[in-house]
C-alpha cells in the first residue's frame, strides 16, 4: 500500500503562455520520468513543427487539439516518481472560460504551483488562480517566477513580483506561500540549481516538492467514516461477518473506540478494522477500510461512523461557496441531487446570497443569476440532514456536488462555509 504521506498531489496554474506545460515537461524530463517512446514521439513532433530541440510542452498537451493550438484545454493528469516521493500533477488550463476545469483539478491538491511570467509580473489571471487556490483551501502555494532568462536573471525584477504577489495574497486564506525564480525552458531551478541566479539561495522546485511537509495537512482530530457499502461475504470463515466499508475521510479510528452511527444516533464500539492485507490496530485518513461493530445495529450506505465525543453538525440548510460547472445557468429553487461523501439525496438552491468577481474579489449582491465558471455564496436546503463540517476544517465532509436529475450531469461543486 502506498504510504499516503509520500504521495503529493499538486496543480499548476498560470496565464496562457506562462510556461506551465514546459515546466511540467522539464520536471518529467530532468527527473528521468519519461519513457523512450514518448521522448521519440515528442522529438519527432518538435522537428515537424520546426523547433530546434525537444519542445517540452508537448509532453503534457496530450489532446490533439491542444497540440495543434499550443494551449492546454482539459485537466491533464501526469504521474511520476522520485526516490523520495510519488507525484500526481493536475495540469489545468489558464483561460478564464476554463475556471471550472481548474476547480476540478485543484480540489484534491496538496500544493498549487502558480506560474508568473517575469516580463509581465502579477496579472489578472494570477490573482484569479490565487483566489481559487485559497477558496479550495490548498495548503501550500509555490509562486514560480518563470522566464527569468528573458529579464537577464534580474534579482530586482524577481523581488518586485514577489512583493506584488504578497501584497494581494495577504487578503486571502493561504497558510504557506513560498516563491522561487526559474527558467523552465533552460531548466534553471527546476530540478537542478541555477548557475545564472547565484543570488537565490533557496532550493530548486523539485527539492521543494520532495520535502514539502504534508502529513499535518490532514485533519487527524475529527474521525469521520462515511459508509460506502455493507460487506456480507457469506463464505466459510465469514458467515456472520458484517463489515462497513469505505474510505476514512479524516481522523484516526482504533478497535475499542466508542462510536456513534449517524443519522440514527445509535452508539457502539469498534470491534475490528480490516483491510485486504489483514486487520489493523489503527486506521487513519485516507485509508480504505472495513469496520465491524460490537452491536448489531442498522448501518447502511450514506451513514457516517464518528466518535461519540466528536460529531459533525447534522444540518438541512447551510451556506456554501459554489462553482457552477454547467453551460446551462442555475435555476433558483430548482431541485438537484446532492452528493455529499457517500450520501445522496434531493436538494434545492434556496437562494444566491452574492456572486464573486474573481478578478477583483468584489461581491456582486444584486445579481441572482449563476452561469458557467461563476462562483457564488448560496444557501442549500436538503430533504434530510447531512453530517457536515466546514470545508476549512475538512475538505471531504465539507464539500459536495450537485447533479441535474434530468441529464445526470454534474452541474456544481460546493464548499460548505
Amino acid at each position: 500500500m502506498i504510504d499516503n504521506n509520500q504521495l503529493l498531489r499538486f496543480t499548476t496554474a498560470g496565464s496562457v503562455d506562462d510556461g506551465k506545460s514546459t515546466l511540467i515537461g522539464r520536471l518529467l524530463y530532468d527527473s528521468k520520468a519519461i519513457f523512450e517512446d514518448q521522448l521519440d514521439a515528442v522529438a519527432a513532433t518538435s522537428k515537424r513543427k520546426g523547433h530546434d530541440g525537444v519542445d517540452l510542452a508537448l509532453f503534457t498537451d496530450g489532446l490533439r487539439d491542444e497540440r495543434e493550438q499550443g494551449i492546454t484545454i482539459d485537466v491533464a493528469y501526469r504521474y511520476f516518481t522520485t526516490p523520495k516521493r510519488k507525484f500526481i500533477i493536475a495540469d489545468t488550463p489558464g483561460h478564464i472560460q476554463y475556471t471550472r476545469n481548474m476547480v476540478t483539478g485543484a480540489s484534491t491538491a496538496n500544493a498549487a504551483l502558480i506560474l508568473i511570467d517575469a516580463r509581465h509580473g502579477v496579472v489578472e489571471q494570477t490573482k484569479r488562480h490565487a483566489f481559487i487556490a485559497s477558496l479550495l483551501q490548498i495548503p501550500h502555494v509555490i509562486v514560480c517566477v518563470n522566464k527569468m532568462d528573458l529579464v537577464d536573471y534580474s534579482e530586482t525584477v524577481y523581488n518586485d513580483i514577489v512583493s506584488q504577489f504578497e501584497e494581494f495574497s495577504s487578503k486571502l486564506y493561504v497558510k504557506d506561500v513560498r516563491s522561487l525564480p526559474m527558467s523552465a525552458l533552460d531548466g534553471d531551478n527546476v530540478v537542478n540549481r541555477s548557475e545564472n541566479m547565484d543570488w537565490y539561495q533557496g532550493a530548486p522546485l523539485l527539492h521543494t516538492l520532495e520535502t514539502l511537509h504534508i502529513s499535518s495537512d490532514l485533519n487527524k482530530i475529527d474521525a469521520r467514516f462515511p459508509v460506502q457499502t455493507v460487506l456480507r461475504p457469506q463464505r466459510e470463515g465469514f458467515i456472520d461477518y458484517r463489515g462497513y466499508a469505505g474510505r476514512l475521510a479524516s481522523g484516526i479510528l482504533r478497535p475499542g473506540d466508542e462510536v456513534t452511527v449517524l443519522p440514527s444516533g445509535f452508539n457502539s464500539k469498534i470491534k475490528t478494522i480490516d483491510t485486504d492485507k489483514g486487520p489493523l490496530s489503527e486506521a487513519y485518513a485516507p485509508m480504505s477500510i472495513s469496520v465491524t461493530l460490537e452491536n448489531d445495529i442498522d448501518v447502511s450506505r450514506g451513514d457516517m461512523i464518528v466518535k461519540v465525543k466528536n460529531q459533525p453538525k447534522p444540518m438541512q440548510e447551510f451556506d456554501a461557496m459554489l462553482c457552477w460547472l454547467h453551460n446551462e445557468a442555475a435555476k433558483p429553487r430548482a431541485k438537484y441531487t446532492i452528493v455529499h461523501t457517500s450520501n445522496e439525496q434531493k436538494a434545492m438552491l434556496k437562494n444566491i446570497v452574492y456572486k464573486i468577481d474573481i478578478n477583483s474579489y468584489a461581491r456582486i449582491e444584486d445579481d441572482t443569476s449563476l452561469h458557467m465558471n461563476e462562483i457564488a455564496r448560496v444557501t442549500v436546503k436538503t430533504t434530510r440532514p447531512l453530517m457536515i463540517d466546514e470545508y476549512r476544517d475538512n475538505r471531504v465532509t465539507g464539500s459536495f456536488i450537485l447533479i441535474d436529475d434530468t441529464t445526470h450531469e454534474t452541474v456544481a461543486a460546493g464548499m460548505i462555509v
